[in-house]
Protein backbone atom coordinates (compact mmCIF):
# COMPACT_ATOMS: atom_id res chain seq x y z
CA UNK A 1 0.00 0.00 0.00
CA UNK A 2 1.76 3.56 -0.81
CA UNK A 3 2.03 6.18 1.50
CA UNK A 4 -0.33 8.68 -0.46
CA UNK A 5 -3.32 5.85 0.02
CA UNK A 6 -2.68 5.52 4.37
CA UNK A 7 -2.64 9.28 4.50
CA UNK A 8 -5.74 9.32 2.95
CA UNK A 9 -7.49 6.13 5.18
CA UNK A 10 -5.95 8.33 8.37
CA UNK A 11 -7.80 11.19 7.43
CA UNK A 12 -10.77 9.39 7.19
CA UNK A 13 -10.63 8.10 10.49
CA UNK A 14 -9.88 11.24 11.56
CA UNK A 15 -12.58 13.67 10.03
CA UNK A 16 -15.15 10.32 10.94
CA UNK A 17 -13.55 10.56 15.03
CA UNK A 18 -14.14 14.50 14.84
CA UNK A 19 -18.00 14.50 13.46
CA UNK A 20 -18.71 11.95 16.14
CA UNK A 21 -17.22 13.62 18.86
CA UNK A 22 -19.45 16.95 17.56
CA UNK A 23 -22.74 15.09 17.62
CA UNK A 24 -22.00 14.26 21.12
CA UNK A 25 -21.84 17.40 21.90
CA UNK A 26 -24.84 18.23 20.26
CA UNK A 27 -26.94 15.54 21.54
CA UNK A 28 -25.46 16.08 25.22
CA UNK A 29 -26.27 20.05 24.84
CA UNK A 30 -29.78 19.08 23.17
CA UNK A 31 -30.38 16.62 26.21
CA UNK A 32 -29.41 19.70 28.78
CA UNK A 33 -31.66 22.20 27.28
CA UNK A 34 -34.53 19.78 27.35
CA UNK A 35 -34.17 18.96 30.67
CA UNK A 36 -33.69 22.06 32.02
CA UNK A 37 -36.25 23.49 30.30
CA UNK A 38 -38.24 20.54 31.46
CA UNK A 39 -38.00 21.62 35.06
CA UNK A 40 -38.57 25.20 34.32
CA UNK A 41 -42.02 24.48 32.32
CA UNK A 42 -42.94 22.46 35.63
CA UNK A 43 -41.36 25.09 37.53
CA UNK A 44 -39.59 22.64 39.90
CA UNK A 45 -37.22 25.57 40.27
CA UNK A 46 -39.20 28.86 40.46
CA UNK A 47 -38.14 32.82 41.05
CA UNK A 48 -39.67 34.94 43.33
CA UNK A 49 -39.38 38.71 41.79
CA UNK A 50 -39.23 41.73 43.91
CA UNK A 51 -43.07 42.52 44.96
CA UNK A 52 -43.97 39.46 44.29
CA UNK A 53 -44.65 36.20 46.30
CA UNK A 54 -45.48 32.81 45.55
CA UNK A 55 -47.95 30.43 47.44
CA UNK A 56 -47.36 26.80 47.34
CA UNK A 57 -49.67 23.90 48.38
CA UNK A 58 -48.28 20.67 49.47
CA UNK A 59 -49.28 17.29 49.44
CA UNK A 60 -50.45 16.96 52.67
CA UNK A 61 -52.92 20.37 51.51
CA UNK A 62 -50.72 22.52 53.69
CA UNK A 63 -50.50 26.02 52.07
CA UNK A 64 -47.36 28.39 52.51
CA UNK A 65 -46.25 31.83 50.99
CA UNK A 66 -42.84 32.45 49.39
CA UNK A 67 -41.77 35.87 50.03
CA UNK A 68 -37.89 35.44 49.73
CA UNK A 69 -36.81 37.68 46.46
CA UNK A 70 -34.64 34.72 43.88
CA UNK A 71 -34.73 31.30 42.92
CA UNK A 72 -36.26 28.54 45.10
CA UNK A 73 -36.82 24.72 44.63
CA UNK A 74 -39.77 22.80 44.81
CA UNK A 75 -40.39 19.01 44.84
CA UNK A 76 -42.32 18.70 41.46
CA UNK A 77 -44.40 15.68 42.45
CA UNK A 78 -45.64 16.50 46.15
CA UNK A 79 -45.74 20.51 46.00
CA UNK A 80 -47.11 22.70 43.35
CA UNK A 81 -47.67 26.27 42.66
CA UNK A 82 -51.09 27.33 43.32
CA UNK A 83 -50.76 31.47 42.46
CA UNK A 84 -48.18 34.04 41.90
CA UNK A 85 -49.27 37.54 43.88
CA UNK A 86 -48.52 40.44 43.64
CA UNK A 87 -47.53 43.16 46.35
CA UNK A 88 -47.74 46.27 44.22
CA UNK A 89 -50.46 48.89 44.26
CA UNK A 90 -52.95 47.11 42.08
CA UNK A 91 -56.52 48.89 40.33
CA UNK A 92 -60.09 47.80 40.76
CA UNK A 93 -62.77 49.42 38.62
CA UNK A 94 -66.18 49.64 39.66
CA UNK A 95 -68.43 46.56 37.98
CA UNK A 96 -64.70 44.87 36.71
CA UNK A 97 -64.85 47.70 33.87
CA UNK A 98 -63.38 50.94 32.96
CA UNK A 99 -67.01 52.03 31.48
CA UNK A 100 -69.34 53.76 33.23
CA UNK A 101 -71.49 52.20 35.12
CA UNK A 102 -75.57 52.82 35.63
CA UNK A 103 -76.37 54.02 38.66
CA UNK A 104 -79.74 55.46 40.33
CA UNK A 105 -79.60 58.28 43.13
CA UNK A 106 -81.51 58.77 45.89
CA UNK A 107 -84.59 61.00 43.69
CA UNK A 108 -84.58 58.12 41.32
CA UNK A 109 -82.43 60.09 38.52
CA UNK A 110 -80.51 57.93 35.97
CA UNK A 111 -76.38 58.90 36.27
CA UNK A 112 -73.49 57.21 34.97
CA UNK A 113 -70.42 57.21 36.84
CA UNK A 114 -66.87 55.07 37.12
CA UNK A 115 -64.47 54.48 40.10
CA UNK A 116 -61.25 53.57 40.56
CA UNK A 117 -60.17 51.91 43.91
CA UNK A 118 -56.36 51.72 44.60
CA UNK A 119 -55.00 48.67 46.91
CA UNK A 120 -52.04 46.71 47.76
CA UNK A 121 -51.72 43.15 49.54
CA UNK A 122 -50.09 43.58 53.07
CA UNK A 123 -51.18 40.20 54.57
CA UNK A 124 -50.66 37.31 51.95
CA UNK A 125 -51.99 34.88 54.41
CA UNK A 126 -55.32 36.38 54.71
CA UNK A 127 -55.04 37.45 51.42
CA UNK A 128 -54.38 34.18 49.20
CA UNK A 129 -54.57 31.63 51.92
CA UNK A 130 -58.12 32.36 53.62
CA UNK A 131 -59.61 33.35 50.88
CA UNK A 132 -60.84 31.81 47.85
CA UNK A 133 -60.79 33.64 44.91
CA UNK A 134 -60.08 36.91 46.91
CA UNK A 135 -60.55 39.02 43.76
CA UNK A 136 -63.98 37.48 42.87
CA UNK A 137 -65.22 38.27 46.49
CA UNK A 138 -63.60 41.72 46.63
CA UNK A 139 -64.61 42.96 43.15
CA UNK A 140 -68.21 42.13 44.94
CA UNK A 141 -67.69 43.64 48.43
CA UNK A 142 -66.23 46.38 46.56
CA UNK A 143 -68.63 47.27 44.03
CA UNK A 144 -71.71 46.40 47.09
CA UNK A 145 -70.13 49.58 49.30
CA UNK A 146 -69.68 52.02 46.16
CA UNK A 147 -72.96 51.55 44.97
CA UNK A 148 -74.93 51.65 48.09
CA UNK A 149 -73.52 54.70 48.94
CA UNK A 150 -73.50 56.67 45.46
CA UNK A 151 -77.37 55.64 45.49
CA UNK A 152 -78.22 57.32 49.00
CA UNK A 153 -76.79 60.80 47.61
CA UNK A 154 -79.30 63.17 46.10
CA UNK A 155 -78.20 63.91 42.64
CA UNK A 156 -77.23 67.54 43.17
CA UNK A 157 -74.31 66.19 45.49
CA UNK A 158 -73.22 63.22 42.94
CA UNK A 159 -72.94 66.61 40.18
CA UNK A 160 -71.93 69.55 42.14
CA UNK A 161 -70.43 68.04 45.35
CA UNK A 162 -68.05 65.10 44.15
CA UNK A 163 -64.98 65.53 46.47
CA UNK A 164 -67.34 65.05 49.48
CA UNK A 165 -69.37 62.09 48.10
CA UNK A 166 -65.22 60.47 47.23
CA UNK A 167 -64.31 61.44 50.38
CA UNK A 168 -66.75 59.74 52.38
CA UNK A 169 -66.58 56.59 50.02
CA UNK A 170 -62.67 56.28 50.84
CA UNK A 171 -63.42 56.23 54.30
CA UNK A 172 -66.39 53.93 53.89
CA UNK A 173 -63.58 51.61 52.42
CA UNK A 174 -60.60 51.60 54.43
CA UNK A 175 -62.69 51.70 57.82
CA UNK A 176 -66.46 50.90 58.05
CA UNK A 177 -67.40 47.40 58.59
CA UNK A 178 -69.33 45.38 55.53
CA UNK A 179 -71.68 44.31 57.44
CA UNK A 180 -72.55 45.62 61.36
CA UNK A 181 -70.60 43.76 63.35
CA UNK A 182 -68.39 42.43 60.81
CA UNK A 183 -64.60 42.97 59.58
CA UNK A 184 -63.59 45.56 57.21
CA UNK A 185 -62.08 45.68 53.42
CA UNK A 186 -58.84 45.46 54.90
CA UNK A 187 -59.29 43.03 57.46
CA UNK A 188 -61.11 40.52 55.53
CA UNK A 189 -58.37 40.75 52.47
CA UNK A 190 -55.41 41.96 54.55
CA UNK A 191 -55.33 44.06 52.06
CA UNK A 192 -54.42 48.34 52.66
CA UNK A 193 -56.87 50.89 50.86
CA UNK A 194 -54.60 53.24 49.15
CA UNK A 195 -56.89 55.80 47.29
CA UNK A 196 -60.37 55.94 45.70
CA UNK A 197 -61.52 58.17 42.85
CA UNK A 198 -64.84 58.82 41.53
CA UNK A 199 -63.60 59.37 37.73
CA UNK A 200 -66.94 60.58 36.11
CA UNK A 201 -70.43 61.37 37.06
CA UNK A 202 -73.08 62.58 34.44
CA UNK A 203 -76.40 62.28 33.62
CA UNK A 204 -77.13 60.13 30.48
CA UNK A 205 -77.99 62.16 27.51
CA UNK A 206 -82.10 62.24 27.13
CA UNK A 207 -81.69 63.19 30.74
CA UNK A 208 -79.11 66.32 29.54
CA UNK A 209 -81.45 67.35 26.77
CA UNK A 210 -84.73 67.33 29.38
CA UNK A 211 -82.81 69.04 31.56
CA UNK A 212 -81.28 71.74 29.66
CA UNK A 213 -84.84 72.11 28.26
CA UNK A 214 -86.09 72.75 31.72
CA UNK A 215 -83.55 74.94 32.52
CA UNK A 216 -84.39 77.16 29.19
CA UNK A 217 -88.06 76.48 30.34
CA UNK A 218 -87.43 78.36 33.99
CA UNK A 219 -85.28 81.07 32.44
CA UNK A 220 -88.54 81.71 30.13
CA UNK A 221 -90.67 81.53 33.28
CA UNK A 222 -87.96 83.65 35.43
CA UNK A 223 -87.65 86.34 32.57
CA UNK A 224 -92.22 86.33 32.38
CA UNK A 225 -91.91 86.69 36.38
CA UNK A 226 -89.73 89.84 36.61
CA UNK A 227 -91.79 91.43 34.39
CA UNK A 228 -94.78 90.67 35.91
CA UNK A 229 -92.57 92.17 38.98
CA UNK A 230 -91.67 95.74 37.21
CA UNK A 231 -95.61 95.70 35.77
CA UNK A 232 -96.49 95.69 39.18
CA UNK A 233 -94.44 97.64 40.81
CA UNK A 234 -95.16 100.55 37.90
CA UNK A 235 -98.64 100.19 38.74
CA UNK A 236 -97.82 100.40 42.20
CA UNK A 237 -96.06 103.41 41.61
CA UNK A 238 -98.79 105.00 39.74
CA UNK A 239 -101.69 103.94 42.14
CA UNK A 240 -99.73 105.79 44.36
CA UNK A 241 -99.10 108.89 43.07
CA UNK A 242 -102.75 109.16 41.96
CA UNK A 243 -103.85 108.86 45.67
CA UNK A 244 -101.22 111.18 46.55
CA UNK A 245 -102.63 113.82 43.66
CA UNK A 246 -106.05 113.27 44.61
CA UNK A 247 -105.16 114.28 48.29
CA UNK A 248 -103.38 117.10 47.14
CA UNK A 249 -106.97 118.11 44.94
CA UNK A 250 -108.32 117.14 48.17
CA UNK A 251 -106.42 119.32 50.44
CA UNK A 252 -106.79 122.23 47.99
CA UNK A 253 -110.42 122.29 47.09
CA UNK A 254 -112.05 120.24 49.60
CA UNK A 255 -114.45 121.67 52.76
CA UNK A 256 -113.57 120.31 56.30
CA UNK A 257 -116.91 118.98 56.76
CA UNK A 258 -116.25 116.75 54.02
CA UNK A 259 -119.34 118.29 51.58
CA UNK A 260 -117.21 118.49 48.68
CA UNK A 261 -115.86 114.77 48.47
CA UNK A 262 -118.34 113.53 46.45
CA UNK A 263 -118.46 116.21 44.21
CA UNK A 264 -114.81 115.81 43.56
CA UNK A 265 -114.83 111.72 43.13
CA UNK A 266 -117.12 112.27 40.64
CA UNK A 267 -115.50 114.68 38.83
CA UNK A 268 -112.00 112.13 38.67
CA UNK A 269 -114.47 109.15 37.68
CA UNK A 270 -115.84 111.49 34.73
CA UNK A 271 -112.32 112.30 34.00
CA UNK A 272 -111.36 108.32 33.94
CA UNK A 273 -114.22 108.18 31.17
CA UNK A 274 -112.90 111.16 29.03
CA UNK A 275 -109.71 109.36 28.85
CA UNK A 276 -111.36 106.41 27.93
CA UNK A 277 -113.02 108.37 25.13
CA UNK A 278 -110.48 110.15 24.03
CA UNK A 279 -107.98 106.81 23.44
CA UNK A 280 -110.96 105.56 21.36
CA UNK A 281 -112.55 108.41 19.54
CA UNK A 282 -113.72 107.10 15.72
CA UNK A 283 -114.98 110.84 14.50
CA UNK A 284 -116.64 111.54 17.79
CA UNK A 285 -116.31 114.80 20.32
CA UNK A 286 -116.50 114.27 23.68
CA UNK A 287 -117.81 116.91 26.18
CA UNK A 288 -117.51 116.01 29.72
CA UNK A 289 -120.58 117.78 32.10
CA UNK A 290 -119.60 118.16 35.87
CA UNK A 291 -122.66 118.44 38.31
CA UNK A 292 -122.04 118.33 41.92
CA UNK A 293 -126.22 117.68 42.29
CA UNK A 294 -126.71 114.72 40.75
CA UNK A 295 -124.39 112.18 38.68
CA UNK A 296 -124.46 112.80 34.84
CA UNK A 297 -122.78 110.72 32.07
CA UNK A 298 -120.35 111.95 29.94
CA UNK A 299 -122.29 113.38 26.64
CA UNK A 300 -121.07 112.56 22.92
CA UNK A 301 -122.63 115.30 20.58
CA UNK A 302 -123.08 114.75 16.61
CA UNK A 303 -120.39 116.48 14.23
CA UNK A 304 -120.66 119.66 12.99
CA UNK A 305 -122.36 119.79 9.61
CA UNK A 306 -119.27 121.24 8.36
CA UNK A 307 -117.01 117.94 9.29
CA UNK A 308 -119.92 116.19 7.71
Amino acid sequence: MSERQVMKVFQRAFISRISRIVLLIILLLAFVYGAVAAVYATRTIFKVKMNYAVVLEKLGGKRQAVTEVGWHARLPIFTRIEQEVTLMNQIMHLGGTSEPRRIISKENVALWTSALLTYRINDLKTWAIENLQPMTLLQGDYDGIVKDLLQSEPVNQLISSRPTVKEKIFKALKSSPINEGGPTLEEKYGIEIVSFVLKETRFGDNLVEASEEKKRRELIAEAENYAADQEASRIKKLYAAYLEGIRSLQKEVGRPDGTTDTALLQFLVQQKWAAAYEKNQTGQNTVVIQNTIGSSPPITLPLPEAQK
